[in-house]
């Protein structure tokens, strides 16, 4: 059948070349990228192999006979030296490239060159060089020299190298490169076992070689890598050089994207901020796993998402992700947690607020009181003016004090054995002290096993800041109308239990997973506390409209912050607010 076709190993070994011609054309628009231009200088060395190979057979002329023989074996040197030096660039280890051991490569290929064009001279290639027509084509016959099956040994080397880190990328990355690299290195194996059967004389007509043939497969498999499975738009260099930066071991969450924007890698930390696990956001494009688009390249802004029960605010960067030879091969996204300076930030703008505010009201009207009674020391009224100007800076004094203790809550102090029913004691005594007009009880309730010796780990100064504040504010905002003393003067609850069990040496357990916890309730029968200002609280940023009237709530919600307490501010009933405060066990300071 292949006789009816004039010439077929010609035509064959043409077409391959012409194919690996063609395949150069196609992916011209890739250079720059990763293991391209090494994809160029293999094809092209293809191209010369078949083509040499292939003119050649259709030549009976001795000297351009030898010539091309001469060519087509300059194709066999440095197709397998191009064809590693993709592999090492496409799997992203292009610093290889850059080493001392492919550059031996590089010079047996330069050295190899040299020996196949003096070859006349000293016959390593091959000698005894004659014709020996088949199949209708100027075939050719030598005795193969020492240098010769060394190029093919060192060849088949090189070429099953490639192979191997390409099959290394397939079972590395998975699904993801899968379909380029099984093509690319299976597209290498039948003019290399061609190559080999030729070399050792094995088959039928062993003056005919049936490498160049067997390109056109080859062409056909590296064409299917290239169109259908996009083979430079997301290539193994973008997840080896993510690798690199062990974002596995980063706590921030980090994304490595390839150039078209879709996800190749991600840490564990981007697992929880993104919800999803790696095997489903692996090819599929950042935002889809984000309310808010990210800018690649630019100023990246800030996104808030719910991870482990808890809204945290992250800032994003993004930075080009480049491979040992600087050629960018996608991008990182860095998402920074930046919850806790964003607190801080809230808790400035909050001080900054009430302090130019309050501090700037306060002492204008100090100032003009004491204007006035400067001008009117014999008026009746100095009495009534000289007690504003007392309990004004008596408000400017206590305003300075919680300025102080704020301070102190946002300091990263230390959490140390403290017994919470002594704190809440002291501060229900020192209230009773400093307002005498007021009814403040304590009533202390546990389960069985309780005594004064139980003690929790945690921060004094915020446990002492929370029921101080709690108190302090019920008694300060009550109107005078309350219902629970018949005067209707200022009344407040203080009761303290504890729920969970200690272990034996008398200190409590851990708050997680069943350890305890101590709830710290105060009740007023006051005005109540405006929807407003506890909605600024609990959302944790004031607004022109949405504000408190002090430092008193705040003070409250940072301190429970700082020992990881919750609170909760409800309606009582029939009038006033209950406060409560529930305090893990054991758990220290965030």
């Amino acid at each position: 059948m292949l006789d009816a076709v004039p010439a077929w190993p010609a035509v064959g070994s043409v077409a391959g070349g012409a194919g690996a011609l063609w395949l150069a054309w196609a992916i011209r628009e890739h250079r720059g990228r990763p293991g391209v231009d090494w994809f160029l200088g293999v094809f092209l060395a293809q191209a010369v192999w078949c083509l040499s190979y292939g003119v050649g057979l259709l030549v009976a002329a001795p000297l351009l006979r030898i010539a091309l023989e001469t060519a087509m074996w300059l194709g066999i040197v440095w197709t397998g030296v191009g064809f590693l030096g993709f592999a090492l660039e496409y799997t992203g280890r292009s610093d290889v490239v850059r080493g001392r051991l492919f550059g031996s490569v590089v010079a047996f290929g330069g050295l190899s060159t040299l020996a196949l064009l003096t070859n006349p001279l000293h016959g390593w290639f091959w000698t005894e060089f004659r014709a020996a027509p088949v199949f209708g084509v100027e075939t050719v016959a030598y005795a193969l020299g020492p240098w010769g099956y060394l190029v093919v040994a060192v060849e088949t080397v090189l070429v099953a190298s490639a192979v191997f880190l390409l099959v290394d990328t397939l079972l590395s990355y998975g699904p993801l490169y899968r379909r380029e690299t099984a093509a690319v290195a299976l597209s290498s194996l039948p003019p290399g076992f061609a190559l080999v059967a030729w070399a050792l004389e094995v088959g039928p007509v062993p003056q005919l070689q049936f490498a160049p043939i067997l390109f056109v497969p080859h062409v056909l498999l590296d064409a299917y890598a290239f169109d259908r499975a996009e083979m430079f738009d997301r290539n193994p260099t973008t997840s080896r050089a993510a690798e690199r930066t062990a974002v596995d071991d980063l706590a921030d969450p980090i994304v490595a994207l390839a150039p078209d924007g879709h996800i190749v890698r991600l840490n564990p930390a981007a697992e929880s901020l993104l919800g999803v696990d790696a095997a489903t956001a692996r090819d599929a494009p950042l935002d889809a796993f984000l309310d808010t688009s990210i800018s690649i390249g630019g100023d990246g802004g800030e996104v808030e998402s719910v991870v482990d029960g808890r809204r945290r605010t992250y800032a994003v960067s993004t930075a080009p992700l480049a491979d040992p030879n600087g050629t960018r091969v996608g991008h990182t996204v860095v998402f920074s947690d930046v919850t806790e300076r964003e607190r801080r930030r809230q808790q400035l703008t909050v001080l900054n607020r009430v302090l130019r505010h309050n501090l700037r009201n306060d002492a204008g009207i100090v100032h003009g009181y004491g204007e006035l009674l400067a001008e009117r020391l014999d008026d009746p009224e100095l009495a009534r003016m000289a007690d504003a100007i007392e309990r004004r800076a008596g408000a400017l004094a206590a305003l300075g004090e919680k300025a102080g203790t704020i301070e102190d809550v946002l300091d990263d102090g230390e959490a140390t054995e403290v017994s919470v029913g002594d704190v809440v004691a002291s501060v229900v005594a020192d209230a009773r002290d400093r307002d005498h007009d007021a009814a403040i009880e304590f009533a202390r309730k546990a389960d069985e096993d309780d005594g004064d010796d139980r003690t929790v780990r945690l921060r004094r100064d915020a446990l002492r800041a929370i029921a101080e504040n709690a108190v302090e504010n019920a008694v300060d905002h009550h109107d005078g109308e309350g219902v629970e003393r018949d005067d209707g003067g200022p009344w407040v609850r203080v009761s303290l239990r504890r729920e969970g069990s200690r272990d034996c040496s008398g200190v409590e357990s851990s708050g997680g997973g069943g350890g305890g916890r101590w709830v710290l309730t105060v009740e007023d029968d006051g005005p109540g506390i405006p929807g407003h200002e506890v909605s600024a609280v609990e959302s944790g940023r004031e607004t022109a409209l949405e504000h408190g009237s002090g430092l008193g709530l705040w003070v409250v919600a940072w301190a429970a912050d700082a020992i990881g307490a919750d609170v909760d501010y409800a309606d009582r009933d029939p009038r006033g607010t209950t406060v409560t405060v529930t305090i893990p066990v054991g758990e220290t300071e965030r």
